[in-house]
């Protein structure tokens, strides 16, 4: 691959208009072609099952086959299988220098990538090699270059749930695909359903899906009676009620995660 890139900074022709919104003042190093057209960063496990690589793969080839762009972050797993789904519209996010391809499994895809009209970026200067602070910083920019953020799979200590923070802390709507632990506990807390790239295109439209809210067991029906009912405590449930502390505070996580998916 050549070793020629471009550098812009913001105010620069061509910076990404939503670093811009976002008042991100990071100086990209740019191989390809970065366009501000919509965009979705896909993203997730390393260690990711043959099933959500299918799916990041299949997803990645609907929306770009629509116009959407995919940002992610050139990762094995789900990352390279987002990236190989939509080679031709794509842009890898480096946690490094972007004359060091990392990971170096990964120099071949790049180098299509860059040929076939997508883009590697990095924030960081040349010859810096990848460490953890980078790959965290890296996350935040994949998500500030897109439109919306979807993590496919992941695990609850998965790197990949950072850009779904980074995705809330820059107002990006944020979804995932259910099946893993990590996603479980995203669509716990609110973030919107996928599980086809119609899906995706319909997040992008401002028509999100959301998973329906568990059926509530009878005790939970009766504490969340007895709150409606103007219950206020621990106590005033018990009394109310006639259940135990014990049988409460159980239902409580229940009418939590019920009340973040009506």
């Amino acid at each position: 691959m050549s070793s020629a890139s471009s550098i812009l900074g913001p105010g620069d022709a061509g910076y990404p208009q939503r670093l811009s919104t976002l008042e991100i003042a990071a100086t990209l190093h740019i191989r390809g072609q970065l366009d501000d057209g919509p965009a979705v960063a896909i993203v997730g496990a390393r260690a990711a099952s043959h099933q959500g690589t299918e799916r990041a793969h299949a997803i990645a080839k609907h929306i770009t086959a629509a116009g959407v762009r995919v940002v992610s972050g050139g990762a094995i797993g789900i990352d390279g299988a987002a990236h190989r789904g939509a080679v031709r519209r794509t842009t890898v996010v480096l946690g490094s220098g972007i004359d060091v391809l990392y990971p170096a499994r990964h120099a071949a895809l790049f180098e299509q990538i860059v040929s076939a009209g997508g883009a590697l970026v990095s924030m960081f200067p040349r010859g810096m090699q990848p460490r953890a602070g980078t790959f965290i910083k890296r996350n935040a920019l994949i998500s500030a270059l897109a439109d919306a953020v979807l993590v496919v799979e992941a695990d609850v200590r998965s790197g990949s749930l950072s850009t779904a923070r980074a995705a809330r802390e820059q107002g990006r709507p944020l979804a995932a695909v259910p099946g893993s632990p990590g996603c479980a506990q995203l669509l716990a807390t609110g973030a919107a359903l996928v599980e086809t790239g119609v899906d995706v295109l319909a997040l992008l439209a401002g028509r999100p899906r959301y998973p329906a809210p568990p059926v509530l067991d009878e005790t939970a029906t009766r504490v969340r009676d007895a709150i409606a009912a103007g219950a206020r405590g621990i106590d005033a449930i018990v009394r109310h009620t006639g259940l135990s502390v014990r049988a409460v505070l159980r239902a409580l996580p229940q009418l939590e995660s019920s009340a973040r998916l009506q």
